[in-house]
């Protein structure tokens, strides 16, 4: 019988565990009552990241009210460009803000300092480990290279990402090297994050839904497995999830391509491709977050269509993509006990 602290390192392992163990993206997040008054208490959005007793107490709060198979280290994608002082912030309303970078911008990148610059983050990964019940994995987490990028060429959010995907038609040179920069300090940052504890790591691509076909190539796949090999070569037994979030028939071969140990599922995933792809190894997914929004009858019938077509190989249980501020925590709790509820 699996033991409760293998569970999703089994499941990373290509073993079925029944049932299958069960996070939720963004599970610490402001649908949380207990959320909201930490974050109120912490101040800045980043304050509340680079701060270890705020980061791990939120860390925990849906440990503690669920008891997820998973936590997952909070923090967000964009610590990275922060530590690259490209003037990070979080604007009310308005989402990610920085300083857009340009050629010269790129050019003058350095590597200097951005793992000290984490140093918190790092931290809330140690205390983390220490507080955590054994039988909870630890999940440290990074964006990224081509997700990341596009922030820092727009400097803001955008609805297709149409600054950067521009940017790298127009300077496809030092597009690449930019990729080639993130891709190199992201695995710097995720080995700091496994030496502090991280008994598995997730790589969040939530951008790769606007690339075509070859801008997948170069611009997910090729930076994605850098970030990974260089992972691997200085811990070799590193646990590792890739999530392209609506890379539909592109995840074909994604993770034979990464050398992902799992790959994660956006909603839009079909079930039945979603089944093709596990019998490839380990899947990801792949509830729809509105679903936990609704509640009820549509949330059941979305669990079980899951669990019935991939809950008899390596699956963990997970959203689509985030939870999101409207989700009733109390449809939180109907679907844990749903899926621990599953038998094969």
């Amino acid at each position: 019988m699996t033991g409760p602290s293998r569970k999703i390192v089994d499941v990373l392992e290509g073993k079925t565990v029944t049932p299958p163990p069960i996070w939720l993206m963004r599970q610490a997040g402001r649908y949380l009552p207990e959320y909201r008054e930490t974050r109120a208490k912490a101040g800045s959005f980043l304050d509340l990241c680079y701060s270890p007793e705020h980061a791990v107490e939120v860390t925990l709060q849906p440990i503690r009210r669920y008891g997820f198979d998973a936590a997952i280290l909070f923090s967000d994608i964009l610590v990275i460009p922060d530590a690259l002082k490209r003037n990070v912030r979080f604007v009310q309303g308005e989402g990610p803000q920085m300083d857009p970078i340009d050629v010269q911008g790129i050019e003058q990148l350095k590597t200097d300092g951005v793992v000290d610059h984490l140093a918190p983050v790092i931290e809330t990964v140690r205390r983390l480990r220490r507080e955590l019940p054994q039988e909870t994995t630890l999940l440290g987490f990074c964006g990224a290279p081509w997700t990341v990028a596009t922030y820092m060429i727009a400097g803001h959010g955008t609805p297709d990402q149409a600054p950067a995907r521009l940017f790298a038609y127009r300077h496809p040179t030092v597009f690449a090297r930019l990729l080639d920069f993130l891709a190199d300090v992201s695995a710097e940052y995720l080995i700091a994050q496994i030496d502090a504890g991280a008994d598995a790591v997730q790589i969040f691509d939530s951008w790769a839904g606007v690339l075509g076909e070859r801008e997948f190539e170069a611009f997910a796949v090729r930076p994605v497995a850098r970030t990974i090999r260089a992972v691997r070569a200085a811990r070799p037994g590193a646990r590792i999830i890739a999530f392209a979030k609506g890379a539909g028939m592109n995840l074909k071969s994604y993770r034979q391509q990464t050398d992902a140990n799992a790959i994660g599922l956006d909603w839009s995933v079909p079930l039945s491709f979603a089944a093709e792809l596990q019998k490839e190894g380990p899947v990801q997914g792949n509830l729809d977050p509105m679903r936990v929004v609704t509640g009820g009858r549509s949330l059941e019938e979305g669990i079980d269509a899951i669990l019935q077509k991939l809950g008899h190989g390596p699956l963990i249980f997970n959203l689509g993509h985030g939870i999101t501020p409207e989700a009733d925590p109390a449809h939180v709790t109907d679907l844990v006990r749903r899926v621990r509820e599953f038998t094969a």
